[in-house]
């Protein structure tokens, strides 16, 4: 015990300079990877969004598009999405994922 007390006393500088950068490394780290989920989140939900009003106006989505768009949300949640966008998932699954065919009619 007494080692250590001696230890410590005669490098405490070297011990607090030490924790105080792994500390400051370890904050910058953290907020840099924060602002890469938060960046990488926006993208999602841009495309999201993008997808979204593009196949509305379509009136459908094909499977392609639903798995991709099902892609976008599950990493969107999987990035700590607090459920905005859940209900636009849900209207976007519920397209139907043919365009409706439309009667042929014959002017005579």
């Amino acid at each position: 015990m007494q080692n250590f007390l001696s230890f410590m006393k005669d490098n405490w500088a070297w011990i607090v300079s030490f924790a105080t950068v792994t500390g400051g490394t370890l904050i910058y780290i953290y907020r840099h990877i924060r602002a890469l989920q938060r960046g990488v989140q926006a993208l999602l939900r841009a495309q999201m969004v993008d997808s979204f009003q593009h196949y509305h106006a379509k009136g459908y989505a094909p499977l392609y598009a639903r798995e991709n768009f099902e892609n976008l949300w599950r990493n969107d949640e999987a990035l700590g999405a607090n459920g905005v966008f859940s209900d636009v998932h849900n209207k976007f699954m519920a397209l139907p994922t043919h365009e409706e065919s439309r009667p042929i009619t014959v002017d005579e």
